[in-house]
């Protein structure tokens, strides 16, 4: 009977204490047959459905309402990121193309131009330039300098450029300073002007009250080219100035032969001129100058010439 109770505690053992599964469907066969939904170190998916069976899921695609405010977010600097690159990429070919210079005009805020301005011989010298210098037609990248030396090199009486403004997509208006004269310079029949620089040049828009200066020095003359110092045109400032206080008018400045240290002034209404040195105060000669006018007419004489060089002193002839 022994072995009966053998066999009836054999089949009372539980299955567990076995080692053995018998059912194929209780242990995975592969570790991939079924997803650890709930296992360590993964992220549980939620829902608020009370309808899905999570467990049966390899690849849950159901966000959490944060998850889903964090892709929104994400989406969001996407696309805004786009935009950005978008806009500023539009601004900035949009401002190019408003600094770049296709079309020149020019034109001077000078209200005291006498005279109208030929203007497409400046345009054509601005042209030249900017074809010359492909990068400078923007105006960001212009050298107004190197400008301004190209056109006062074939077009004397430009000074300066005072500024450059936009006058349209794709249009640049230059605003151009011209040379103003101080006096009026003749030779060989051709008149030239100077102005406070001693620069020759031979369009003057300006009012043409300046004093006419003839050089009998023999100094060759060309223009564009610095025919008299500063101090020089100084002196037929100052002396124009001072006589005018005075009551005269000067109308003529000589530079007499074989000196550049010497000046005749022709006076308006009067009969003899008067020699001047630029080495000796402007001041001085023009008091000198007045004393001896009023002293020979106080006594009818017309000399030819006075000479005020001497300090001190006048001599007439």
């Amino acid at each position: 009977m022994s072995f009966l109770n053998k066999h009836k505690n054999k089949e009372n053992t539980p299955r567990r204490r076995t080692g053995t599964i018998n059912d194929a469907n209780e242990r995975p066969s592969t570790a991939n047959s079924r997803p650890s939904v709930f296992g360590r170190n993964r992220t549980i998916t939620g829902t608020r459905s009370n309808n899905i069976n999570v467990s049966n899921l390899n690849k849950p695609g159901i966000d959490s309402s944060r998850s889903h405010a964090h892709n929104l977010a994400r989406k969001r600097r996407k696309v805004l990121y786009i935009l950005g690159i978008s806009v500023g990429s539009i601004t900035f070919i949009y401002w190019m193309l408003i600094q770049f210079t296709a079309v020149v005009r020019v034109y001077s805020s000078d209200a005291s131009i006498a005279s109208k301005v030929d203007s497409s011989r400046y345009i054509k010298s601005i042209e030249d330039y900017l074809g010359l210098h492909p990068l400078e037609r923007f105006r960001f990248a212009l050298n107004k300098q190197g400008l301004v030396s190209y056109m006062s090199s074939t077009l004397p009486d430009v000074a300066d450029i005072s500024r450059t403004s936009n006058d349209g997509v794709g249009v640049t208006s230059y605003n151009l300073v011209f040379r103003r004269g101080v006096a009026s310079w003749s030779i060989g029949g051709k008149k030239y002007f100077v102005d406070s620089k001693g620069v020759a040049f031979e369009n003057n828009y300006y009012d043409n009250s300046a004093v006419e200066i003839v050089d009998q020095s023999g100094i060759d003359i060309k223009s564009g080219v610095t025919i008299a110092s500063n101090k020089f045109l100084g002196f037929v400032g100052k002396t124009v100035s001072m006589a005018t206080s005075k009551g005269y008018t000067v109308t003529q400045a000589i530079i007499p032969p074989e000196t550049t240290r010497q000046l005749q002034l022709h006076i308006k209404d009067v009969t003899p001129f008067v020699k001047l040195s630029i080495d000796r105060p402007v001041g001085e000669q023009i008091e000198d100058m007045d004393r001896s006018l009023k002293y020979l007419d106080s006594r009818g004489q017309r000399p030819e010439y006075i000479d005020v060089r001497v300090s001190g002193k006048a001599f007439y002839r």
